[in-house]
């Protein structure tokens, strides 16, 4: 299919062949019919995309920040390796998309094959959209008119935020599309509407509607004739929709306001705030986010949980639907905005020189005869070698894209698939690194005989599911930890395994030149090992900290130190005791100690912590053992103490990764032992869980083999003493 895409290393937009999406639980597939360019963000997106290095940087001094901390802890290589990759990511353009329903996922209720829907879909042939951010469109309402929906929606919680009652004067500030139908609306709603904008069409098209047009180009005190045209009283609200970056948008806006007015930011503008202008009036500001409630919460937009109406009125798709019940009843007109219809295919009309467009809204029009039934796309001058050792990756993300693909193409690994649920990002690392296929079905690379090895770095929650398929379909494994999220799905991986193919987890410290120069050193004999994670703090709503879909930051990732502990020691885990920081700590911790205790003796501390300095080392391995000590640095610098013949290895960051691929690489092809034993996977996994089990219970757990129960210490005393620890 085709999807226009952005490039954020040059600004060029590009319409794509891109596999079309397949349908996901939750979800609706919608063959597209029209789009609606939103020419103000998708504007700013091209210009960001067209600026050098330098100006993309002062526009964004936060990210700068972030890549100065990298810098101090991770080295100059690495870091400027990290910032090319990600402008090299394309972004797909377009959230205002209206088609109709060509499939129905499960757990989708509201909506049947060839209901016609309007969503926040990209500008693609087909997209796959999650239920709650469909909605039905009236009969009387067109596919063109239905197009305005969601970029009407964010108007409106502009408004409802604003919360203006019949009669009250409202100042929209900034009549681009969003502005004029923020404006309609309000007229629509019984409100005196004065409309400023620079631009005299825009004016003019108000004035057509009603509105109050002020343009401050024809010598016009935008402040003094808001004052005059309301008595000397000043406006009851203030919307600002406008995209500028100076402070006077926001100092007018309270100077025009009435004593404890309202002002509500839906654009992006400068906020230097006068303290003196806001304090004198008693005035309030609120700055609207996007569409309306359930807006980025995962569990209201992917997973489909509605918000209850009696508590939470207007939600996003609520308002979705008041637009399309608006326009159906003739109260809101859009036809009139419409400035230019284009066929996809000559995209460029509108985005060749968008930045000194002069249009309000342009609607992209879809051929009547796309197909979505192609799911793998073949990447012209791409191939691979037919040989044994041909690879498939599942999943496209930042791991795929900035660490797994890197060291794969330095090791000369085999490629033949890459596989991703939009086909978007796939299809751009396929072409970057010479991928034959492109894909948006997975399976698609477990029906290949050819291919030998799935890789595969989806969301955690995806794992289990898909090693399973792929031991029984007869493929070599790589997946990126965690390997499970809980004890059935290990079960059942366990039982899918019956040797005669490999599976690795991506435990890569342990093939780090520092790990292993102290494995040299220190052997086989009983240590006491202390292993810091300094994680840095993750937003509350990201999807790693939810159980379900990413088990935690301890199952997710500290399991990375738990197999590195097993490895240096060449034990295996026995118990396990977790304490966390605060007085009633969650399962989902992030600042967590915890202990291990191993089969030869061996004790095992992992400190995970979130609230420390970026500024400080990320990680650092302390070995003790037989009056030596080795301390390994960000696997940058390793230091011996004791150890005759050695007291330094530096290198440049070197976690591991390009040996691990490129010794699962020589196997795959030349055949060989597991890279990590298979008992050893379990053992650390099994360790992962008991540590949470621990937090619940408050005490030691042992880590029982599957098949077992787990139990407590104090059980496990009950059968045979225990040493405290």
């Amino acid at each position: 299919m085709k999807q226009l895409i952005q490039s954020f290393k040059t600004g060029e937009t590009i319409l794509e062949d891109v596999p079309a999406p397949g349908i996901s639980r939750g979800c609706v597939l919608i063959q597209t019919t029209r789009s609606l360019v939103s020419l103000g963000t998708e504007r700013m997106l091209v210009e960001f995309g067209k600026a050098n290095l330098i100006q993309k940087a002062r526009q964004q001094p936060d990210k700068v920040k972030q890549v100065l901390d990298k810098v101090k802890t991770e080295g100059l290589m690495p870091t400027l390796e990290a910032v090319f990759n990600k402008l090299g990511q394309p972004l797909p353009l377009g959230y205002c998309n209206v088609g109709k329903v060509i499939a129905v996922g499960e757990e989708v209720h509201d909506f049947k094959i060839g209901d016609r829907v309007a969503s926040n879909g990209q500008h693609a042939e087909f997209v796959c959209v999650p239920q709650n951010l469909v909605a039905a469109i009236p009969d009387n309402v067109s596919d063109e008119e239905a197009a305005f929906t969601v970029i009407g929606s964010i108007g409106l919680q502009g408004i409802r935020l604003c919360n203006p009652t019949l009669g009250e004067t409202v100042v929209v500030v900034g009549l681009g599309l969003i502005g004029l139908m923020t404006a309609g609306l309000l007229a629509a709603n019984g409100c005196r509407v004065i409309g400023v904008d620079l631009d005299a069409k825009k004016i003019a098209l108000a004035r057509e509607k009603g509105i109050i047009g002020i343009n401050p180009r024809e010598g016009t005190d935008v402040v003094k004739a808001v004052m005059d045209l309301t008595g000397g009283i000043g406006t009851d609200g203030v919307i600002i929709t406008a995209s500028a970056k100076t402070d006077d948008i926001i100092s007018q806006a309270a100077q025009m306001s009435r004593k404890r007015g309202r002002i509500v930011l839906v654009g992006v503008i400068g906020l230097n705030i006068s303290r003196a202008e806001f304090y004198e009036k008693e005035l309030t500001f609120q700055v609207s986010c996007s569409y309306g409630p359930g807006r980025y919460d995962e569990n209201y937009e992917q997973r489909g949980q509605d918000y209850p109406l009696p508590f939470v009125r207007w939600t996003e798709k609520r308002n979705f639907e008041a637009i399309l019940q608006a326009i159906s009843a003739r109260k809101l007109d859009v036809a009139s905005l419409i400035t230019e219809r284009v066929p996809l295919a000559e995209y460029q009309k509108i985005y060749g020189d968008i930045g000194h467009s002069n249009a309000i809204a342009s609607i992209l029009v879809y051929p009547e005869q796309a197909t979505a039934e192609r799911v793998v796309q073949v990447i012209p001058g791409a191939s691979f070698k037919g040989s044994k050792g041909v690879f498939g990756i599942v999943g496209a993300g930042n791991f795929t894209k900035m660490t797994m693909l890197p060291a794969l193409e330095k090791v000369g690994a085999n490629i033949k698939y890459i596989a991703s649920a939009g086909g978007v990002t796939g299809t751009a690392l396929a072409k970057k690194h010479k991928i034959a296929y492109s894909t948006t079905d997975y399976q698609e690379l477990l029906r290949d005989a050819d291919t030998d090895v799935v890789l595969i770095t989806t969301r955690h929650n995806a794992h289990a599911g898909m090693v399973t398929k792929a031991l029984q379909a007869g493929k070599h494994v790589f997946v990126e930890k965690p390997l499970a999220l809980n004890r059935e799905e290990l079960e059942r991986i366990v039982a899918a395994y019956n040797g005669s193919v490999t599976l690795t987890v991506g435990f890569n410290r342990r093939f780090s030149p520092h790990v292993q120069k102290v494995k040299q050193l220190v052997g086989n004999t009983p240590m006491n090992i202390i292993a810091t994670m300094n994680a840095g703090a993750i937003p509350a709503n990201v999807w790693v900290h939810d159980m379900k879909v990413g088990g935690g930051r301890i199952i997710g990732e500290a399991c990375h130190f738990i197999d590195l502990i097993t490895y240096l020691t060449g034990s295996k885990v026995k118990a396990v005791c977790m304490n966390a920081m605060g007085t009633n700590p969650a399962e989902n911790t992030d600042n967590a100690s915890i202990l291990l205790q191993y089969e030869n003796g061996s004790t095992g501390v992992i400190n995970y912590f979130s609230n420390g300095s970026k500024t400080y080392a990320k990680e650092r391995i302390e070995v003790y053992s037989q009056e030596r000590t080795a301390v390994i640095d960000n696997y940058r610098v390793t230091e011996g103490y004791g150890f005759k013949g050695f007291t330094k290895l530096k290198t440049g960051i070197d976690k591991g990764h390009k040996a691990q691929f490129g010794l699962l690489t020589e196997r795959i092809k030349n055949g060989g032992a597991a890279l990590i034993p298979f008992d050893e996977i379990i053992n650390t996994t099994l360790a992962s869980f008991a540590a949470i089990d621990s937090l619940k219970q408050g005490g030691w757990v042992a880590v029982a083999p599957i098949g077992a129960t787990a139990k407590t210490r104090s059980e496990k005393a009950e059968e045979r003493p225990l040493a405290v620890v």
